[in-house]
């Protein structure tokens, strides 16, 4: 029997072009499916057939888990301290095995075993022809709809088969069994059965790849696509830069008559595309990123990673766009919180930063309002500046002498002292409950301490905008944190109602 099982092992591995190691396996894998239905609970089987002569062992086995994990599945699972009772030098995530009788081949339903063997072969061709396909470095997947799969698109390319999904899709699209698609390659997941492939047409990396197909000059180096921003369907903007001064990387990407940029559009739906130069510069770049609207002024904050863009009434519907479009794209694609203020709002906000600024400086430097406003209007805005700057720069000023100066950092610096002193006490004030609450970083935790926010129900009573404004987060993350803190609330709840 076994040596007619060795033959049949040979037959179907040149039958099917499979190595014979994969057909063995699944003899293996059949023979321990057998076996463990033998036994109650999900037990864990291995059986080792020997490649020569046809004979198998049979075990069953234990893997061995950390003391402090407990047992998940006691039927396949050994504690450590059990374990080292039985074999003193085990460590975690080795195996117990004991010898158990082997199930007779002929015993085994014959359509089960050949169900599993037939399985284990079609998923080694799979990934055979998987790694085949993939070994090309394709990014883009070209193929036909060949069927729809719970909302899916089965998109089939050769014998090769990807799966866009739904929300991949490009809103409004019609696509239809039989349609061609061009499609990028997010990822490829092989517990999706059937089509291992996961497609994108709504991916912003989907049109960077659509630009380097229709314009050369990216594949050859020229110019590079630095980031991309989408709206599918709709509109998105793209950042290019050039390597060579000669090459226009606007105008490339547009082509003759916009043939370029009109076949991606034409790809995408309609889906119109902003050319953008992208720039060193933060400022520059989005300054450029929210075209066509004109800016009069931006301010840079580095330490929120936000930027206050000042335009006129007649650019301000322009630069928000429609629904807010045009800043999130510009947005998404800098990476920088973007503001649109107009000129009364700017002007409302700096003389509110200017109030905050003349306060701090006369009441931690301890001078009047004349030299507070002085220091404002030279464009201080904390005592880290007036302490640290170089001292070249405040010797400069017309209104000051220099033992003004040096008097002025002197009190900057002590107050920075203080304050730190002040800080840590506020920070050791903090519950650890707290400290060890998921989302907030040793800084943030310092900024929460600073307002007096020391426990999590003191976290848990704030509104959204009101941490947000403390710790510097989104609101959507903000949120997230409010309901942490709150859970120990209706834990306690759902407690006293039971």
């Amino acid at each position: 029997m076994n040596r007619e099982l060795l033959m049949l092992v040979e037959a179907i591995s040149r039958e099917k072009n499979v190595e014979r190691d994969v057909v063995l396996g699944a003899v293996e894998a059949a023979l321990a499916q057998a076996t463990k239905k033998l036994y109650p609970g999900d037990v864990d089987i291995r059986v080792a057939l020997d490649r020569d002569s046809g004979n198998y062992e049979t075990f069953r086995r234990w893997h061995v888990v950390a003391d402090e994990a407990g047992l998940q599945n006691p039927d396949s699972e050994e504690l450590l301290m059990d374990a080292r009772e039985r074999i003193p030098d085990i460590e975690i995530d080795e195996y117990i095995e004991e010898a158990v009788p082997s199930v007779p081949i002929g015993r085994i339903g014959a359509m089960a075993a050949k169900q599993v063997i037939l399985q284990k072969i079609r998923d080694a061709e799979r990934e055979m022809l998987l790694n085949d396909f993939m070994s090309r470095g394709d990014k883009i997947f070209v193929g036909t709809v060949k069927r729809m799969d719970k909302g899916d698109l089965i998109v089939e390319s050769g014998r090769v088969e990807g799966r866009l999904r739904r929300n991949e899709m490009i809103p409004k699209e019609n696509l239809r069994v039989g349609d061609r698609v061009r499609a990028i390659i997010k990822e490829v997941d092989l517990t999706l059965r059937g089509a291992p492939i996961v497609l994108s047409r709504s991916a912003p990396p989907f049109m960077i790849e659509l630009f380097r197909l229709e314009v050369p000059e990216i594949e050859q180096g020229l110019l590079e696509i630095k980031s991309c921003a989408r709206d599918p369907g709709s509109r998105a903007k793209i950042a290019v830069f050039s390597h060579d001064k000669r090459v226009d990387p606007i105008g490339t990407c547009v082509g003759v008559r916009g043939s370029r940029v009109n076949g991606v559009t034409t790809e995408l739906a309609g889906e119109r595309v902003d050319i953008v130069l992208w720039s060193e510069d933060p400022a520059q770049f989005v300054i450029g990123a929210l075209a066509p609207a004109n800016v009069v002024s931006i301010v840079v904050d580095e330490e929120r990673h936000a930027m206050d863009v000042v335009v006129d009434e007649e650019n301000l519907a322009i630069a928000i766009g429609r629904g807010g479009q045009n800043v999130r794209l510009a947005s998404e694609l800098t990476g920088w919180r973007i503001n649109i203020l107009d000129a009364a709002e700017s002007a409302k906000k700096q003389a509110s930063e200017n109030d905050v600024g003349r306060k701090l400086f006369m009441e931690k430097l301890d001078v009047d309002e004349e030299i507070a406003d002085i220091l404002i209007a030279e464009g201080f805005a904390s005592l880290e500046e007036v302490a640290y700057v170089p001292l070249q720069e405040m010797l400069e000023i017309e209104s000051f002498d220099e033992e003004t100066v040096h008097e002025l950092r002197t009190r900057a610096k002590n107050a920075l002292l203080t304050m730190e002193i002040a800080h840590e006490e506020s920070v050791e004030e903090v519950s650890q409950d707290l400290r060890d609450l998921q989302g907030l970083s040793v800084e943030q935790i310092g900024r929460l301490a600073d307002a007096g926010v020391h426990t999590l129900d003191d976290l848990a009573d704030l509104a959204v905008d009101e941490l947000t404004e403390m710790t510097g987060q989104s609101a959507d993350e903000a949120k997230v944190l409010i309901m942490k803190a709150r859970a120990h609330w209706f834990a306690s709840d759902a407690a006293t109602q039971k």
